[in-house]
């Protein structure tokens, strides 16, 4: 049985004593954790746990080793977190020793183990859809594990679907839902992503859409009709109680991605918002209110051969190096992956492009107006369908993993091609002047076994990551 030191980042499993040590200390990455989707291309299967060999030295370098595949079918395993991470470092008593997997479509939340065989998890409880609802709140996402010992998991629709954000409280040892974080009655319209800072005493959370308009698929009539947000939501952390909203605006539609800076001594953080293909930085002012600016514009192109005059970048996921000196940014319709240095935080400074080729490249059906396509990416002399979405950097900041699936329904309206499996890619970085390396240095191809044809979306290490650990 392999043992989770060999394949975890860090010497202990909950992680690091500070972001520094891990950016320093951090060993290379063995093992990459994959929520892999089967939803409109075998829905008669269950989702699956992907666990990757990503170790250079090992004899099945880039192969998925194993499959943890979940007894349900069409749950939408989307994002993932853990029973514990940094945020307890230092205690006798907790483990980093489960992956707590939520499900958009189902609400069903899968508990997996990871200690006993870091190389092929196997799944230990099933909170059902009925205990979520108990507490008023469907379709689960973003899972946080708390210094108390609950795990906090983040919710976008009421009992039935409506939009709703709220946020659910589940035991760390039996994983049952045990209420909401916020008091009765003090939900926000639309939920998402969050991060909370406790050192300040504060939590962001961000807004996707209503249940009934994105599970659907994307319609232009829904953001006009009101079912998709443009807020932030400022929360005191030990009040529970909304401090402040923050409307971005038509220039921040859609906000998703929260990220703060893993130290926690800073007091501002970052929102990629998909429509609007914006990055905004939310800051706490001197006075101690909360404002937002934004600070990164990726403008939209003009195309020919596509539903509307001008496709939007589609801002789908953002990540910040461990350093804190890099913010990347995926732009899933462009096809485009960015590096900013964001050492001043105010003024993002452009430090790296990879133009993959997503909708729009030499040879689309989509012409791009005014300007010369991107060459497609290729693998092996094959088009790499679908554009960067997920994210996932190496403590070190010398690798980053890129993954290919957005959310089924949108995958089928965007990139039909992706029906016939995701791709893992993992990119070389220059992380002292910047760049992004043109040619991936590993690909793992979800199409190539058909049996377990799937889209490919969130990464996680064994021993935490860029996205999955807060320190206090």
């Amino acid at each position: 049985m392999a043992n989770l030191h060999s394949d975890s980042c860090c010497d202990g499993d909950l992680g690091f004593p500070t972001p520094r040590d891990a950016f320093v200390g951090g060993k290379r990455e063995r093992l990459l954790y994959v929520t892999c989707t089967r939803k409109g291309i075998d829905e008669t299967k269950g989702d699956y746990l992907a666990t990757v060999d990503v170790d250079p030295e090992s004899e099945t370098y880039a192969k998925i080793i194993s499959r943890t595949v979940m007894p349900n079918a069409e749950d939408e395993l989307h994002h993932s977190g853990w029973n514990a991470c940094s945020s307890c470092y230092g205690s006798a008593t907790r483990s980093r020793s489960h992956m707590v997997l939520p499900c958009i479509n189902s609400s069903r939340i899968y508990i997996v183990d990871t200690k006993k065989d870091p190389r092929r998890p196997g799944i230990s409880k099933v909170v059902d859809p009925e205990d979520l609802i108990s507490v008023g709140l469907t379709c689960p996402h973003t899972a946080h594990c708390l210094a108390n010992g609950n795990i906090m998991i983040s919710c976008m629709g009421d009992e039935k679907e409506n939009n709703k954000g709220g946020f659910a409280l589940l035991d760390e040892k039996t994983f049952r839902v045990t209420g909401t974080w916020e008091p009765k009655g003090s939900s926000v319209p639309f939920g998402y992503d969050f991060w909370y800072q406790p050192r300040h005493n504060v939590m962001v959370s961000s807004e996707w859409g209503s249940p009934k308009a994105f599970k659907k698929g994307f319609s232009v009539d829904d953001v006009a009709n009101g079912m998709y947000g443009h807020s932030l939501h400022v929360w005191d952390w030990s009040e529970r109680k909304l401090l402040q909203t923050l409307d971005l605006g038509d220039e921040g539609k859609i906000p998703l991605e929260v990220r703060f800076p893993h130290n926690p001594e800073k007091t501002y953080g970052f929102v990629g918002c998909a429509l609007s293909s914006t990055v905004f930085l939310f800051y706490r002012k001197e006075d101690g209110v909360w404002d937002a600016k934004k600070v990164i514009d990726i403008p939209s192109k003009k195309v020919e051969g596509w539903v509307l005059p001008e496709m939007p970048a589609i801002i789908s996921d953002i990540l910040i190096s461990m350093d804190d000196k890099y913010l990347y940014i995926s732009a899933w319709l462009h096809g485009d992956l960015f590096q900013y240095d964001i050492t001043d935080p105010f003024n993002p400074q452009l430090a790296g492009i990879l133009r993959m080729g997503g909708s729009i490249y030499n040879g689309s059906s989509i012409k791009l107006v005014g300007e010369e396509p991107p060459e497609k990416l290729q693998v092996n002399g094959t088009n790499v369908f679908g554009g960067p979405q997920m994210l996932q950097l190496s403590l070190d900041g010398k690798r980053l993993y890129v993954s290919t699936s957005l959310y089924s329904v949108w995958d089928k309206q965007f990139y039909p091609e992706l029906s016939g499996g995701g791709m893992l890619l993992q990119f070389d970085i220059d992380a002292q002047k910047g760049g992004i390396a043109r040619t991936p240095t590993m690909s793992v191809d979800f199409g190539a076994d058909p049996e377990f044809i799937a889209g490919a979306h969130e990464m996680r290490y064994p021993g935490g990551d860029c996205t999955s650990d807060i320190w206090l």
